[in-house]
């Protein structure tokens, strides 16, 4: 975040009257934090830290943390290199090497969607290895042809983007975003490409710019319901869902409820869980809908809340993806762990870590849950190690 959040925090306080005690009283967060900030010792803070601070003195997030585009939550070291084939073939001048029979774009196509299950399933190693050849191949059927291979090329740029936003990749993610958007041939197209620039910002804890691309978008593409296809409901209610993300982490409470409110009526006239095109990402319905009523409910601080929705969330039969279910899971480990449930909050995340091992490494939510646990242990079990060497909590 800006250097300047100390300073910042510092100014508010003051105006407020309170004392680094009595804002560490209301906030919740630890006195010696605060003071670090305020003097300069930590430049930075985690932006669920900064929301509580924000929340206490009153003001919006943004206010403190600024809008500098600086990432909040960057690349861990030693996960770069995994990437580093991913991220030259993004930026590498668009060849035709003599490999054979120039790609097509019917085989592109049957290509990515062999791959597919490799993106839904999280599973990093294997995409880090095939993605190089296939942005190489889409770069030049974008070349060769025509307005289809550009489609190509849109279609497996949406899915770069999305998984180098999941793996903290954030330069590459905009890289491939960017591409995704100016090949784009049509409004839905651009939209499915700014629903993910839009979470890409949030992990950045850009707020004020992903909520007014949300909603600028949102505004673009609303459809007429009666008459709305899959894909237009679906376009139309992710971009509501990122607004009300955004909005909520920057202590708008009524914008936040407002956009999930009309989110959820495009996911009643979708009327279920529907992926247009079969594409997991558009994936947009009253189950989406629910899952991020839940994560609202955590980002302010009403864990009772979160577990109380859960248990009304068919989360079962869900394909489970980090897109909803897993991101869902943490935040119930996180709200058993605040009802000081750890037993329960080990529970819920090693049914994370058996559906996504590959996922879990890179969630530093995960890290903050599991290390509060096992803060309040005195002895850890074999499988609790185990879990803390896969999160990569340091014991």
């Amino acid at each position: 975040m800006s250097a300047n959040i100390g300073k910042r925090l510092q100014d508010v306080r003051k105006r407020r009257g309170l004392t680094q005690r009595e804002l560490a009283s209301e906030s919740g967060v630890s006195l010696s934090l605060i003071r670090k900030l305020e003097q300069g010792e930590r430049a930075d803070t985690r932006l669920e830290t900064a929301r509580r601070l924000a929340v206490a003195l009153r003001v919006s997030t943004t206010s403190l943390v600024g809008e500098s585009g600086t990432v909040v939550e960057a690349p861990d070291a030693g996960r770069d290199d995994q990437w580093a084939s991913v991220r030259r073939a993004l930026v590498a001048p668009v060849g035709s090497p003599d490999l054979g029979e120039p790609p097509t774009v019917s085989g592109m196509n049957e290509v990515i969607d062999a791959v597919l299950p490799l993106f839904s399933g999280d599973r990093f190693r294997e995409l880090s290895v095939v993605l190089p050849a296939l942005i190489r191949d889409a770069d030049v059927i974008a070349e060769t042809g025509g307005p289809e291979g550009r489609d190509v090329r849109v279609r497996l740029m949406q899915l770069t983007g999305w998984l180098l936003t999941q793996t903290r990749q954030f330069e590459a993610a905009s890289t491939a975003l960017r591409r995704s958007l100016d090949d784009a041939s049509d409004r839905l197209q651009g939209a499915a490409t700014i629903n993910t620039r839009c979470w890409l910002l949030l992990r950045q804890g850009r707020l004020t710019e992903a909520r007014e691309m949300a909603v600028g978008w949102a505004d673009e593409v609303e459809p007429r319901i009666s008459l709305a296809t899959p894909a237009e409901l679906s376009a139309w209610g992710w971009l509501l869902l990122r607004a009300s993300a955004a909005a909520v982490r920057d202590n708008r409470a009524g914008e936040a409820e407002d956009a999930l409110r009309y989110a959820n009526s495009a996911a009643v006239a979708m009327g279920r869980e529907f992926a247009p095109g079969d594409d997991f990402l558009k994936a947009f319905g009253p189950v989406t809908v629910a899952l991020k009523r839940a994560e609202n409910a955590m980002i302010m601080d009403r864990p009772d809340l979160v577990l109380k929705l859960s248990a009304r969330i068919p989360t079962a039969g869900m394909r489970a993806t980090s897109n909803n279910r897993n991101r869902h899971l943490l935040d119930v480990a996180e709200a058993h762990t605040r009802a000081r449930d750890y037993a329960k909050a080990v529970e819920v995340l090693q049914e994370i870590r058996a559906s996504a091992p590959e996922w879990l490494p890179n969630q530093r939510y995960a890290r903050d849950i599991f290390g509060r646990v096992i803060a309040r242990r005195r002895t850890l079990t074999p499988d609790m190690r185990s879990l803390a060497d896969a999160i990569g909590v340091p014991m």
